[in-house]
Formats: structure tokens, sequence, C-alpha cells
């Protein structure tokens, strides 16, 4: 039997107006290459970076929301090392004095979180070579910088994950956890979150006594990191892949090297990208451009309101006793919805006629959202087209406009028209057979177009027939 120990790096691009030191645009949409750049992001000589406090307060924001303990202190630190991506030589991180200790997120403990910046986006578009890209032959690499300097934070756990499905959950609180904040939209499929699982296998034997203390510790098998992936599928997959992997090379008396490895999506399968760097190799010190933070000093840190967190709105939710735990999730995930649905329970006093609301939001209002997103119906026509008979109350909120409803003193007319058109069924309900009435009342429903109220045209239909 192994033990299976993960622990999470996770980096998300925080929703600012501007990047991380300079005033250049933060948009993850722009499809301009090299558009939002200048001398400060591009590490021109004599350009200096200046502090983003919108970056600094939502990474804040976050840590209130885990129940994090947020630092008095802070800096800045220069974490050196070369990739065509980062333009510097080196980037702008934190190291010793991390914005936040501690906390907790979906019952897994967090070690710290912290503010850097991002790198650029290398591209390696195969079959480009030509001239124009000067002598040679073979596929190129280019750089965009549009990404680079962007606010990023980085998210660290504690070692305490077991699962590819524990690891999986976890991300998705936490990009429902940023979605909440306002800070940042976590789009994994665009990069905006990106994960990091450090995986460790090792032959359980339970715990043992840690030397000179009476506490207890779990021995870890040797770390290996996979890198930068972009789904919670790849995370679950990933994780999955190296659980086997190791636990192969371990049972084949082999060992597990500590090294950092990519996720090939196409094979399914992990691959080695290099031997895992140390903290030192790094070269961390502080960044004698900015300076350091006493945030405890800075009046826009000290007011940090949190708005109704996801676990407290799932809660809440749960509470009502008539939704689903897929119904909580799908209002959870998708904010409008959830504010619309949460306005129409209010005004709403009836617990059935809630329960109807909360089956048209989250059937038919949602279903119309997929095409049109941004759309929800008027409030006023979807309160009262919830006593309208199921037909029109579908009909009026998915036009915005309330249904017309016949009147009544009409309805005689129009079933001795639907009698007069069927005198077979006609006799077969007089012969007693029930299915007939359904399929007069059918052809009633149709001939109104719907708007007809099933109760009162079932009574004219038998009251003519009687």
């Amino acid at each position: 039997m192994y033990k299976v120990t993960v622990g999470l790096e996770i980096h998300a691009e925080l929703k600012t107006a501007t990047k991380m030191f300079c005033a250049c645009r933060n948009d993850a949409d722009e499809k301009a290459p090299n558009k939002n750049i200048c001398p400060v992001c591009m590490a021109h000589p004599g350009s200096l970076p200046v502090i983003n406090k919108e970056a600094v307060r939502k990474v804040l924001l976050v840590g209130t929301a885990v129940g994090g303990t947020l630092a008095d202190y802070t800096e800045f630190d220069r974490k050196n090392y070369f990739y065509p991506d980062i333009p510097k030589g080196y980037q702008i991180s934190q190291y010793k004095h991390p914005l936040v200790s501690g906390g907790s997120l979906a019952g897994v403990a967090l070690t710290r979180i912290h503010l850097e910046e991002d790198t650029a986006r290398s591209q390696h578009p195969e079959g480009k070579r030509d001239a124009s890209y000067g002598a040679g032959s073979g596929d190129i690499s280019l750089v965009d910088y549009n990404r680079a300097g962007v606010p990023l934070m980085e998210l660290v756990t504690e070692p305490m994950i077991h699962s590819a499905q524990e690891a999986g959950a976890f991300a998705r609180e936490l990009q429902l956890l940023l979605r909440t904040l306002g800070a940042g939209e976590a789009n994994m499929e665009k990069g905006e979150m990106r994960v990091e699982a450090n995986i460790s296998v090792a032959p359980d034997k339970g715990p043992s006594l840690d030397q000179g203390s009476s506490r207890t510790v779990l021995k870890l098998g040797t770390k290996v990191e996979v890198k930068n992936l972009n789904s919670f599928r790849s995370v679950e997959r990933a994780i999955a892949y190296e659980i086997v992997r190791q636990s192969g090379l371990l049972q084949s008396g082999g060992a597990v090297a500590q090294e950092t490895r990519g996720w090939d999506e196409i094979k399914n399968a992990t691959y080695l990208q290099r031997k895992k760097e140390s903290s030192h190799d790094y070269r961390y010190f502080p960044d004698p451009d900015l300076p350091s933070l006493r945030l405890n000093e800075i009046s826009r840190f000290q007011d940090l309101k949190l708005p109704e967190l996801p676990w407290q709105r799932r809660e809440r939710l749960r509470g009502l006793g008539f939704l689903q735990e897929q119904d909580i999730e799908q209002l959870l995930v998708d904010a409008p919805l959830a504010g619309f649905f949460n306005q129409a329970i209010e005004q709403i006093t009836s617990t059935e006629l809630k329960k109807s609301a909360a089956n048209y939001i989250l059937n038919d209002v949602a279903g119309v959202r997929k095409n049109n997103p941004g759309w929800l119906p008027d409030m006023a026509v979807f309160i009262k087209a919830l006593n309208l008979p199921s037909p029109q109350a579908k009909s009026s909120i998915a036009s915005g406009v309330l249904a017309q409803v016949i009147d009544d003193s009409v309805l005689p007319e129009l079933v001795r028209k639907v009698i007069d058109a069927n005198p077979a069924v006609v006799a077969d309900y007089k012969a007693g057979k029930g299915a007939a009435l359904q399929f007069l009342i059918g052809q009633g429903m149709r001939a109104s177009k719907g708007s007809a109220n099933p109760q009162a045209l079932t009574e004219a239909i038998q009251k003519i027939l009687a």
C-alpha cells in the first residue's frame, strides 16, 4: 500500500485595470501581439516599476476570505532565472515576506499567498519559417509580451491532499472564490489560472513520532512537480497518472527522482522537463527598485469588506430545503442568475411558488442564457407568470412578455369548433373512453395557441358534452 500526498501551487491572474508595475492595460482578451507593452514591462534600461495598489488589495481580500494572517510588513524580491518570456532575466515576486500566511480553503490548509508578475507568452507555430525570419530552417518561436507584468497571485497549499479528485475540487473552489470576490476571472482555458501539482508516493507505514517532540509526522515520498496544468480535467488526470507511475517505480524496486515534469494532453502522460531547482537556485534578494510596505499604515488596506462567500451561499441555499446539490452549484457558478434567483425568492411568500420559481429559473431562464449569457427576464413579468398555467408561464418567461389568457366567455365557441371537427372522438368520449377527453383538451389548447386556461377548457368541454 502506498500513501499519496499532493500539494498545489496555483497561479491566478488578478483582475485589475493595469499591470503589476506599470500603467499598461491588463487585458487578457487582447489578440494583437505586443500591443500592451511599455519600457517598464519590457525591462528597458532606466525604467522603474511602481506597485499596483489594487493588486495588493485583492490578494489581501483573498487572504481575509480564507482566514489567513495578513502581513504587517511585506517586500518584493527578485527571483533570478532566464527564460525568453522573462524580459528582465528575473521575476519580481515575494519570498520571505508574503502578503498572506496560513488560512484554509475547502478543508485544505494553506501555506502562503503572495503576489508577483506574470511572464510573457511563448508561441511555437509550426511551418512558419521563411526568409523574413532570417536564415536557417525548421520551426520558430515567437514571444508575445502583452501578458508580461500582469499581476499574478500565487497560492500554495500544505501537502495534505490525497487524491486527484480532492485536488480538482480544491481548484474549482478557488476559481469560484476568485470570481465571487471580483479578484479574477480565473478562466483556465485562457491561462488566467494555472495549477502546478507536487505529488509524492511513499509506502504507507503510518505516522511516526518526530524525534525530540511528541508530534507525529507522515513520511513523504520524493516530490515530483507537474507544471502548468490548464484545465481541471488535466489536473486530475496528471495527478492520477503520476500516482500510477511513481507507484510502479517503487513496486519494481526503483526510485522516484525529484524533477519537474510537463503534461502531454495528447498522450495523457507526464514527461521530464528538468531536474527540480531549490529555492537557493533562484538567488532571491529584495528588489532595490521597490519600497517595502507596512500595510497596517495604509488605509486602503484596512477596510476589506467581504461579500457572501461561496461556502456561506451554499449553506444558505441548502437551508431553503427544496434545491438539489447540482442546482446549488449552478447558482454558485452563475452570479447574475443567482442574483435574479435571490430577488425572486425574496418577493415570493408562498413556498410552492418559490419552488416553481426555482424550477423556471434553473431550467427555462438558464436554458435561454446558454445562448444569450447577458439575458435575464423582467422581474415583474416573471413574478406574474408564476400564476399562469405552465405553457403560458414558460412562454412569458422566455419572451419577457406576459402571455395573454383568453377570456373564459369565448371558450364555448372554441369548444364547439373542436367538437364539430372531431365527431369520432366525441363518440369515444360518450362511450366512456377517458383518452378521448385528453385529446379534445389538447385540440382546444392548440386552437387557443396555448392561451386557454386548461381547467376552464376542461370544464367547458364536459359541460357541452354532458
